[in-house]
């Protein structure tokens, strides 16, 4: 399969990212600053690792970043981001002491996607479901005030992942990064100020 290559992915290799997503993560970060030095990062569905690079860069060696993953990642990262290949959402593994261990997190970010089935309510329902099983993350290790960003493709279960949100974050943002791709139907919400 042919990789899509636009300016983004050029971009990413010039500046020795894994990957060209890093470019929503800084649009995000710009618009609704979220990181600062010192911060406790988690990074769920952190593979091939250019959210977890970026947020090291911002929390620099005073922050932390706990980065987890069901693939392992090549990159080399810095002493103080902390990478896991394991199931981020199985109570029972190792990954889930070692998340709990550094928690509370200042923020929680997952740009965990599917595996797409080409059915678009398929694929919605399951974008829906890493979604929720991020908040649910996100609310057990967030601390006072943490924000919360998520990927969701767009469908009807926008509005119910909203409402959830906004029973848990003073405020909740909804975001289409200039550097997602035309075609893509992903969005990110943004929960700022954990309740």
């Amino acid at each position: 399969m042919k990789k899509y290559q636009d300016q983004y992915f050029k971009k990413a290799r010039k500046e020795n990212y894994p990957a060209r997503s890093v470019y929503k993560l800084k649009e995000m970060d710009k618009k609704f600053h979220l990181f600062s030095p010192g911060l406790k990062v988690l990074d769920l569905g952190a593979a091939p690792g250019s959210w977890t690079l970026y947020a090291a860069q911002k929390v620099q060696d005073k922050g932390l970043v706990v980065a987890v993953d069901l693939q392992n990642t090549d990159v080399s990262f810095p002493g103080y981001v902390v990478f896991i290949q394991g199931d981020v959402f199985d109570p029972q593994a190792e990954a889930a002491r070692i998340i709990a261990d550094h928690a509370p997190y200042d923020l929680v970010m997952s740009d965990m996607a599917p595996r797409t089935t080409g059915i678009k309510f398929t694929d919605q329902a399951r974008s829906f479901n890493l979604a929720m099983e991020s908040l649910y993350a996100a609310r057990q290790h967030l601390g006072q005030s943490g924000s919360f960003i998520t990927k969701i493709l767009e469908g009807p279960d926008i509005q119910e992942l909203q409402k959830e949100m906004r029973s848990s974050f003073n405020k909740v943002k909804h975001f289409k990064p200039k550097s997602s791709r035309m075609e893509s139907k992903e969005v990110f919400l943004v929960g700022l100020e954990l309740i």
